[in-house]
């Protein structure tokens, strides 16, 4: 076994976690540690690391970084681990992974092997939820908000805060669910596949997510305050279904706009993209370690 751990050490909050992460694997000699230089070159680390046959291939940082090892991971049969070291690390806890490094890194090398589904929005691979509208925004004004106060939730939610109170726009949308057309107008949709991140925030949609759905959400087109107002009920576990929110599940969902191309928002990243967006979940595509628990209950 030749075990690569992708470091990104501007993951987190700026609290060590990278020093962390370096003396757990000095406990192990076989393993190699690949420091990423910057963010642009994530992607050309990680396709070195395969060329080299690591295997596996140990992701320690945020929901951005496994993201993108997973983009580069999947279909090949090489073997994702997970060191969390984002804000959130949803995707993470979604598999009962420990939030120390330590812990992270004996599972990684030692845990049992699941293959887990993975969301695709027009090829590009997310592991929680993608998005269009208002959130692509909202994470805009949250690399401000970071540079400024630093990562954190308290920063993160507090980004949201500021992009609804600056940032409305309405969308026109076409979408079509599994062959069904729905005309719908609202600031924001967003697709999740994550059910841990829906049970988090007391949404529906999660046992859909469990029967292999994907869970569209579109905001109701409400105004700018309303629209924070209704964010902040999402915080506070009080959002419901019709009142809040449009909940749409299928297996095949695709969103078409006016503009040809638009902001999309995917594990926390973002980028643009042509239209339309087609949203599809690809069962067992990617293989991560899990805890040996974990895998027997699954």
């Amino acid at each position: 076994m030749r075990a690569c751990i992708i470091l990104n050490p501007a993951s987190g909050r700026g609290d060590h976690r990278g020093d962390e992460v370096r003396a757990a694997a000095a406990k192990y000699p076989e393993v190699e540690i690949r420091e990423i230089p910057s963010p642009k070159k994530l992607s050309e680390t990680v396709e070195k690391a395969l060329a080299d046959g690591c295997d596996p291939i140990i992701a320690a940082g945020g929901d951005g970084t496994i993201g993108a090892l997973a983009s580069a991971l999947a279909g090949t049969g090489v073997t994702l681990g997970i060191l969390p070291m984002g804000t959130f690390n949803y995707f993470a806890r979604s598999l009962d992974l420990p939030q120390d490094p330590a812990e992270a890194l004996e599972i990684a090398l030692n845990g049992a092997s699941r293959q887990v589904p993975i969301g695709d929005v027009n090829g590009r691979i997310f592991l929680n939820n993608a998005s269009l509208g208002a959130y692509a925004s909202v994470l805009s004004v949250r690399e401000h908000v970071y540079r400024n106060w630093g990562r954190s939730r308290l920063a993160a939610y507090w980004s949201v805060i500021v992009a609804m109170t600056t940032i409305y726009q309405s969308l026109k949308m076409k979408i079509t669910v599994d062959g069904e057309t729905h005309q719908l107008k609202s600031p924001m949709a967003f697709v999740a596949i994550s059910a841990y991140q829906l049970d988090e925030f007391d949404l529906d949609g999660a046992e859909a997510i469990k029967q292999g759905k994907l869970a569209l959400f579109v905001a109701r087109d409400v105004g700018r305050l309303q629209l924070l107002w209704r964010a902040l009920r999402i915080f506070f576990r009080g959002a419901r279904s019709g009142t809040d929110y449009v909940l749409l599940t299928g297996a095949d969902i695709t969103i078409e706009t006016r503009r040809n191309k638009r902001l999309i928002a995917h594990d926390g990243e973002k980028e643009r993209m042509p239209g339309p967006y087609r949203f599809r979940l690809r069962q067992g595509a990617l293989t991560v370690r899990v805890p040996q628990d974990a895998e027997q209950a699954a």
